[in-house]
């Protein structure tokens, strides 16, 4: 795992920009980088798209992507991240959908979030399962779980040639 000011060390150190596309943790991410003093060499765009119009409008997330599957999918958080990345131009973009609680539904309970990571490369997604464990705690284990794909991603990257 790592934390943000590990993060914005690694990255500044490969010459990484890094980007986010948040719903459920409503810019927690992008806060995380900020906080730490010249972080602005490696994070230039966080994206709180909290509404699916927002995902559409904003990242280019598919209506039929929302339709087939819904806000909180593994395909809407790939299409987030590539959005953010294309949107703004970053080496690498995190992106967060979930539902940090109250509520949820059997088919997609409290504590169910979807995370996508997009690069050079090509993007990919992935679901955790947080529990029922209340809002405020689902979006802290959220933003750990973001962070450690950012740095994971950082220590693997090489610019595509």
């Amino acid at each position: 795992m790592g934390n943000a000011a590990d993060i914005v060390k690694a990255a500044i150190a490969k010459g990484v920009i890094v980007s986010t596309a948040e719903s459920c943790t409503g810019g927690l991410v992008g806060a995380a980088f900020t906080d730490v003093a010249g972080s602005s060499a490696m994070f230039e765009y966080g994206f709180i798209t909290y509404s699916n119009a927002a995902k559409v409008n904003l990242l280019a997330v598919s209506q039929a992507t929302l339709d087939a599957h819904g806000a909180v999918s593994e395909e809407t958080a790939r299409e987030m991240a590539l959005g953010a990345r294309a949107a703004s131009g970053a080496d690498i973009a995190v992106s967060i959908t979930g539902i940090a609680g109250p509520g949820g539904s059997d088919h997609k309970p409290e504590g169910r979030v979807c995370f996508g990571l997009a690069d050079a490369f090509g993007a990919r997604a992935e679901t955790s399962e947080f529990g029922a464990l209340g809002r405020d705690t689902v979006r802290r284990h959220s933003v750990d779980h973001a962070l450690s794909l950012v740095m994971s991603a950082i220590v693997s990257y090489s610019h595509k040639t």
